[in-house]
């Protein structure tokens, strides 16, 4: 789906935190939307959530970093961080490049996934809210 510009694959699910999440067999993979990378502009740096380490859907488990912004990653479901995308401590750019594919941050092992994919966001529940986003933003730039 894209609204305003902004792509958002309908394969995946939202979190209102601007965090999206593909299941994929046991894991669920995760990254930041199109939207996100776009405010935040050219990211720089990533702390990633180490691998081992519990994850609470909607808490933090890592930061980012451009040149404008320093924004904290959450967690779209709770579980444990399987891996994390390596690449991109040396190249966080990647989130702004392919923020769906090459710019994923973790996988998290889920722990109640059925559940909390009722909590994300997909199809016009996520439209709704884009558009309420790209709204205010638009309100803060003038």
């Amino acid at each position: 789906m894209e609204i305003e510009g902004y792509i958002f694959p309908d394969d995946l699910c939202y979190h209102k935190e601007h965090f999206w999440a593909r299941v994929e067999g046991n894991l669920v993979v995760m990254g930041t939307n199109d939207f996100a990378q776009k405010l935040a502009g050219q990211i720089v740096y990533v702390e990633l959530p180490s691998p081992g380490r519990g994850v609470e859907q909607g808490k933090p488990c890592g930061s980012m970093e451009s040149g404008k912004w320093v924004g904290r990653i959450y967690a779209p479901v709770s579980g444990k961080v399987e891996s994390s995308n390596q690449n991109l401590e040396e190249n966080p750019e990647l989130i702004n490049e392919s923020p769906y594919e090459k710019g994923w941050i973790c996988k998290i092992s889920p722990s109640n996934l059925q559940e909390e994919l009722k909590n994300l966001l997909k199809g016009e529940s996520l439209f709704e809210f884009m558009k309420s986003e790209i709204d205010r933003v638009k309100k803060m730039k003038k």
